[in-house]
């Protein structure tokens, strides 16, 4: 069920009237969408698809089973979801609900019609100001349209599962859902900054990403030092290091806290940001002229930037490859194993000048 948007924002802040998900939207995860939407008979298909994937039955259970939010129940979360909506010019409020879970989520998901799912772990974890950041977060996945890939990720993961004794057709539905799930990934990097932007609180924003990491023990949490861990993570460690990263996140839908907040705090000191509250945005009037070849592009420099400035162990060596540094393998015998750059591991050598 969804209600047209009709309210204001329950205090003033900047609004952003005909704005495209374009706008917020991670590189990567713009260049993914911006093609799918170019698709001839792309929604038709999903629509088609609609009758094979639970989405009915997840409407149902929500329905059934958790509390619709509305001006009766949950009152304060309706009017931040339509707070939300306003300052995103989403047309049409999506429907909500309040899920009993102590562990503390959120999810958008639905074909047709997008709904939210909070849990109650999240509700009672977060103050009003961090919980307006989850809600524009969730909204932001409205307007991008993820809500219609996590819907099919959820099923694909499911449908693994059951089909997991053939080995071949199991192969084949986890190369999907890995690319899904590297996708989707960057698709969270994309809502965190849609939560920023109709929050408009970066400290609220890291707050609630710490509390996400480390419970509702604030006194305790320090957002420098969170995002010290961030530089830690990314920086330290060797090759193995680097590899294990990887083996790490990629069952994951949702990248690394400490990570989403360090993202989230680089976009907002971006020159991007400061234009999108200038009122200086890609409008989705315009949407239908977008060129994928431009978006593919900006999603491969994007890429080339990350590989250039990283600081992990492997991005710098593939860069130092990229750009014909010498010494190959000298370079990765250091990298795995942590030695020094240039020190020799034979008897009787001195390192280089």
């Amino acid at each position: 069920m969804t209600e047209s948007q009709e309210q204001a924002p329950s205090r003033r802040r900047q609004r952003f009237p005909d704005i495209s998900s374009r706008a917020y939207e991670h590189p990567a995860d713009r260049s993914a969408l911006v093609a799918l939407r170019k698709l001839t008979g792309f929604d038709t298909v999903f629509k088609a698809l609609s009758g094979l994937l639970p989405e009915r039955s997840l409407r149902l259970l929500f329905l059934s089973d958790s509390v619709r939010v509305s001006d009766a129940q949950f009152a304060h979360l309706h009017s931040m979801l339509r707070d939300a909506c306003y300052i995103l010019d989403l047309e049409k409020v999506p429907a909500m609900y309040v899920t009993q879970d102590p562990r503390p989520n959120a999810m958008c998901i639905g074909l047709d019609e997008p709904i939210i799912v909070v849990t109650t772990g999240l509700v009672e974890l977060l103050d009003e100001e961090e919980m307006r950041a989850v809600v524009g977060h969730e909204v932001g996945h409205a307007l991008s349209g993820h809500s219609v890939y996590r819907t099919i990720l959820l099923f694909l993961t499911s449908l693994a599962l059951k089909v997991a004794w053939i080995p071949l057709g199991n192969m084949a539905i986890m190369a999907i859902v890995t690319a899904l799930r590297e996708w989707f990934r960057k698709s969270e990097l994309s809502a965190d900054r849609a939560g920023l932007l109709v929050g408009q609180d970066l400290q609220a924003s890291m707050r609630g990403l710490m509390k996400i990491a480390g419970g509702n023990h604030l006194h305790e949490m320090n957002v420098d030092a969170f995002l010290a861990q961030a530089e830690e993570y990314e920086a330290g460690g060797d090759l193995r290091d680097s590899v294990l990263k990887i083996l790490n996140v990629l069952p994951r839908s949702h990248p690394f806290t400490t990570v989403r907040a360090a993202e989230l705090k680089k976009w907002a000191e971006s020159r991007d940001y400061q234009r999108i509250m200038d009122g200086h945005y890609p409008r989705r009037a315009e949407d239908k002229d977008t060129s994928v070849s431009d978006s593919f592009r900006e999603s491969a420099s994007h890429y080339a930037e990350s590989v250039r400035t990283s600081k992990d162990p492997l991005m710098k060596l593939v860069g130092d490859i990229a750009g014909g540094a010498g010494d190959l393998g000298g370079r990765l015998r250091d990298k795995f194993t942590g030695g020094a750059p240039g020190t020799g591991t034979g008897g009787g050598g001195t390192p280089d000048a």
